[in-house]
Parts: C-alpha cells; structure tokens; sequence
C-alpha cells in the first residue's frame, strides 16, 4: 500500500486517497469536507464520465428528445438556442437520466438493448475515468499546487473491476497512486438505502452478466414482454439484488486498501478527524 502505517501517512507530504462504497455512505461528504476545510483536491469519478467521457451522449439525448417539439426543433436547428448539461458534483442526474431504465417506452423505459449499450457505454467510461486519476494527482500538484487529493468514486466501481485479479489493471493503478479506502455499511444501512431506493428509483450501473440475468429472471417471474416491463418496478426489483451482488466484491477490493465504517465516516467533521481516522485505521491493520 501507499502507507503502512500511521507514522507513514501522518508524516506523508502529499496525501492520496481513494474512497469507495455503496452510493450513500458519505463518500461524496467526506470528499466535499476535505476540499472546503483542508484545501484537498476533490476528484469525483461520476463528473469526469459525465463531462469529459459521456458528455456528448448525454447532450444529443437532450437533444433528440426536444427535436419532437417543433417549436424546440426549429430554434435549435437555427442555433437560436442551445441545450447545455448543468452536471456538478452534487447533481449527476443528467448522466442518470442518460442511462435510463429498461421497459415500457409509455412509463418512461427504453429498448433493452438500447439500455444495454448505455450501460456499455458507461463501463466503458467509468474505467477510462478511473485511469485518469494518476493523471489529476500529477495535474493537481503541478498546475494548481494541491498537495492533498481525494478520489471520490462511484458505487459502480465494483462492476467494472476484478478485485479477485491480482493482476487487475483498474485496481493495480489505483492502488499504486492511492491509498484505498472501503466505507462499509452495515445491514441497517443496506436496508435503508433500499428503502430510500424504493421511494424513489434512479437509474443504475450493472455488470454486464448480472443485467442479463435479472432481466431473464424478472421476465421469468412476471411474465411481461420485454416492451411492457414496467421500468420502476424492475430496477426495484433488481436493486436488493445488486447489493448482494456487489458486497462480495466490496468486500474483495478491501484487501487492497483498509476499511472504515459508515459509523467512523459520518462521525468525522474535520480533515484531523479524517487523518486521524485514518491513521489509527492503517497501525490496527499493520497489528493485525
């Protein structure tokens, strides 16, 4: 690892971290907590795809959806208006709304393989994002003088590597420019992002095996065609499934890096808190 011990990351000059976890458990927090209050750099992986890698999808959804009006169609085809993504680190929903959900074009849904190629599209782009954090450690020390850098990673993350992989090129990256870190939640916190999940559905990031297979099975299970799948209830459906699915994989890439709770990350309200955190994190790991 990057540092081995608290002696090592205390005494570090330039401090880099990588925070990941499921989507809710304060990774984007903690990361607006150290740009605000300890001058760090704040790299989020989910503004990255959606500016720099799907930036142009995302526009020409827009688009097309608003070239139905002819009023709309008629202003934007003489440039006298233009349509602009307004994505920040707070609101991804421009690139959420992008990915969409499978089923019902009537509810909302789009053409499963439409969505396939979305999610493809996305891999794709949260990989290359993740491979670019190298690039703005150097890039935030040599242009703009931060000597502290966070990368705050999507709950996707685990979708797009192999953490098994010893060899994994995401994950062999990561790790020799970062210091890994896990926020892991507990079963309370499972049960009530799925609860909040229900309230309100949002689009998701799936690995390519597990989609198929969802969506095999819930057209198994109801018995709706592909084109009359109700969108919300089956990302509903799916979403207890990705956690279970994913928690494995959470639980494999945290041999790469250490692990926090959710409990520690929502206790901290200072970049020392954080240190201090993560400090004692690194000699428990180192002792045992």
């Amino acid at each position: 690892m990057l540092y081995t011990s608290a002696h090592e990351w205390m005494a570090a000059p330039n401090k880099r971290v990588l925070l990941f976890a499921m989507s809710g458990l304060g990774k984007t927090h903690l990361s607006n907590m150290l740009r605000r209050d300890g001058g760090w750099f704040h790299y989020s992986v989910d503004y990255r795809i959606g500016t720099r890698y799907m930036g142009e999808p995302i526009l020409d959804n827009a688009k097309q959806h608003a070239m139905k009006d002819p009023f709309l169609a008629e202003l934007l085809r003489s440039d006298s208006i233009y349509i602009a993504s307004n994505i920040t680190f707070e609101n991804l929903a421009p690139l959420s709304s992008y990915l969409g959900k499978p089923g019902d074009p009537s509810k909302g849904g789009i053409p499963i393989a439409e969505y396939k190629r979305r999610q493809a599209q996305h891999q794709k782009a949260e990989i290359a994002a993740l491979l670019d954090t190298e690039h703005f450690i150097n890039r935030a020390q040599d242009l703009y003088g931060y000597s502290d850098f966070v990368c705050d990673t999507g709950g996707s993350i685990v979708e797009v590597v192999d953490p098994w992989n010893d060899n994994d090129p995401v994950m062999t990256a990561l790790a020799a420019n970062t210091l890994m870190v896990w926020i892991k939640g507990s079963d309370d916190h499972t049960a009530a992002l799925i609860e909040r999940f229900d309230r309100a559905p949002k689009p998701m990031c799936y690995q390519a095996e597990f989609l198929e297979q969802a969506w095999a099975d819930y057209g198994r299970e109801t018995g709706a065609s592909p084109d009359a799948v109700d969108p919300d209830a089956f990302i509903r459906w799916t979403y207890a499934r990705a956690m279970a699915h994913r928690e494995p994989r959470y639980e494999a890439m945290a041999r790469w890096g250490i692990t926090i709770t959710a409990e520690q990350a929502a206790a901290v309200s200072s970049p020392d808190d954080f240190n201090d955190l993560i400090a004692r994190t690194l000699d428990a790991r180192h002792a045992h």
